[in-house]
């Protein structure tokens, strides 16, 4: 294990560890739950709930990944080659990071009700050589994208009201947990975000083992 990454498990003692906000509303179940010998308020948090896309090869993709998974999301279209094409990069980039470890998943997904699966694989056609298994690019013009990432996903998009066939999308990419939580906001414009990325799914990976440790393992 990375000395950091041990730091963050032993860091103030046994039973205190590195962790990462959980963003979005909350609430109390009422309940109490006990973790580490403790027990506390059980809390209900803002979660992403999972919908079916397409992917490139027309196959179905549940969103957010299933079965102990961290997913990392972002928002692109096809036809914008510039800022969709410079988050893509960063996303191949985390990708190819964790592309040993089956816990960790990219999705890319598409705003535009206009994409099709050609539009999709002429887009990413510089990225398939690379055959990154856990890294998806996901469509589908049924789905009513806008109001989906701004409730569900807390981050911004509309059509660009100057031109219709464009769109204005957030900057951001989002991390979360295997409780489809959210977790994370890096801005892709900002130096240094995505090494943080990179960091903090490290520590969330740390967590997972905590609360699952004969599932998970860091690589």
């Amino acid at each position: 294990m990375p000395g950091f990454l041990y730091i963050a498990v032993n860091r103030l003692g046994s039973n205190h560890y590195v962790a990462l906000p959980i963003f979005g509303e909350k609430s109390l179940s009422g309940e109490m739950k006990r973790n580490w010998g403790r027990e506390y308020p059980d809390t209900i948090y803002h979660t992403v709930p999972c919908i079916k896309f397409l992917n490139a090869k027309g196959d179905s993709v549940s969103f957010p990944a299933q079965d102990s998974c961290i997913s990392v999301v972002h928002l692109f279209y096809s036809e914008d080659v510039s800022f969709s094409r410079l988050i893509m990069d960063q996303a191949h980039q985390i990708a190819d990071k964790f592309k040993d470890n089956p816990y960790v998943k990219v999705y890319s997904i598409s705003v535009s009700p206009l994409e099709t699966d050609s539009s999709i694989n002429a887009f990413i056609m510089p990225y398939n050589t690379y055959g990154l298994d856990n890294w998806e690019s996901l469509y589908d013009p049924s789905v009513d994208m806008f109001s989906y990432i701004r409730n569900a996903m807390l981050i911004d998009g509309m059509e660009d009201p100057a031109d219709s066939s464009r769109f204005l999308i957030s900057n951001k990419l989002v991390l979360l947990d295997s409780k489809s939580r959210l977790r994370g906001f890096y801005d892709s414009s900002l130096k240094g975000e995505i090494d943080r990325l990179e960091d903090e799914i490290k520590l969330l990976m740390v967590e997972e083992i905590r609360n699952r440790p004969a599932k998970l393992e860091v690589k």
